[in-house]
């Protein structure tokens, strides 16, 4: 099983933070696991289809959406850091 977290506006849209997902055969890459989390309904796919300011780390290294993932791994998306 993968760790996924949900971090800022993003676990506010979703209304959730963190979970657990048995990742299939077929997603083992940032773009595969961001199309799976999409068909989850319409928040979901607001926030992972096309969302090209999205960012995502992979045990905690920064990566993006050619990075492979496996189960095992931690995978974190949030939204970029604003401010003035």
């Amino acid at each position: 099983m993968a760790d996924l977290l949900y971090f800022a506006s993003l676990r506010e849209t979703l209304g959730c933070g963190k979970e657990q997902l048995d990742l299939p055969e077929n997603v083992s890459s940032i773009s595969a696991l961001k199309k799976l989390l999409a068909q989850r309904g319409e928040s979901w796919a607001e926030s992972f289809t096309g969302n090209t300011s999205l960012l995502v780390s992979v045990n905690q290294q920064m990566a993006n959406d050619q990075s492979s993932i496996e189960n095992g791994d931690e995978i974190a998306f949030f939204p970029p850091v604003t401010g003035g």
